[in-house]
């Protein structure tokens, strides 16, 4: 797959408290906030928000690291060049104070921005609510939002923080202990639901830290947990990437089945009320 131009996607910029970042908007309808993972926004994470729009939602993708668009496929690219940019928006993602890497029970810092965000998305857009999706790096960053009463449909996809070194780590997601008290509050008395991913096999997301999802909000976190046999054999990387890189796009796959349910969330909680 080719560097992806980007060119159905509306440019824009969202600035809060000082802050300005590149918004790349698709579709119209009940905004849903697509926080790409490592790299950056791929074009397999675009892919993910053409879907997002071709449901009847505007897909909002901030860019918050990487190079809009650029493949990080070493097929494509080369080893060197996708080694070079991988270690490039990592080194972003782990200096930067908007992001927290190590820590437990901390929300990072980036998440008010994407929650001013998506209050503007809400009032630009309308519908009932908002949804968010997050990737391994910001896989965690959908709970965070969800503290917020206009976050309805919060999907976190192989989220991957806080990196699990230690046993405290691996039981835990990055989120301070306030907003996820607010979370469960709302998964209690309001039904709000959270959607999880992760494939078995991966190092990056370990089994505790959805027992922990598990363990906090009960019957409110669906979590889904492939086989890392039935990730896509053609991606170089190990089984991560549930919707995006590893996905095999065909009726009948696990990871496609996995989409769906993703869709299916966006589409129960936003368009139903429209």
């Amino acid at each position: 797959m080719a560097d992806d131009d980007l060119r159905d996607f509306e440019a824009g910029t969202f600035t809060h408290e000082g802050e300005t970042k590149i918004v790349l908007r698709k579709g119209s309808g009940p905004a849903v906030i697509v926080i790409a993972e490592m790299p950056g926004i791929t074009p397999k994470v675009a892919d993910f928000a053409r879907k997002v729009a071709d449901i009847g939602c505007t897909a909002v993708m901030p860019h918050l690291f990487g190079n809009p668009g650029q493949n990080p496929d070493p097929k494509d690219g080369g080893w060197l060049r996708t080694a070079t940019y991988m270690a490039s928006s990592m080194f972003r993602g782990c200096v930067s104070r908007e992001f927290t890497v190590l820590a437990t029970g901390k929300t990072s810092p980036v998440i008010n921005w994407l929650r001013a965000l998506a209050q503007n998305e809400h009032e630009r857009n309308g519908g009932p609510g908002v949804g968010a999706i997050g990737m391994c790096f910001t896989g965690g960053y959908a709970l965070a939002m969800a503290a917020d009463d206009r976050l309805l449909a919060p999907v976190l996809s192989q989220p991957s923080m806080p990196v699990g070194l230690s046993k405290k780590a691996r039981y835990n997601i990055d989120i301070s202990p306030s907003d996820l008290a607010k979370v469960k509050h709302r998964c209690q008395h309001d039904g709000l639901k959270v959607l999880g991913m992760r494939f078995t096999s991966d190092k990056l997301v370990p089994a505790e830290r959805f027992q922990f999802l598990r363990d906090e909000l009960g019957d409110a976190f669906i979590g889904i947990e492939l086989s890392g046999g039935v990730a896509n054999p053609d991606s170089p990387m190990p089984p991560h990437s549930v919707v995006t890189e590893h996905l095999i796009d065909e009726p009948g796959q696990p990871t496609r089945a996995a989409l769906d349910q993703v869709l299916d969330l966006f589409r129960s909680r936003l368009l139903t009320s429209v």
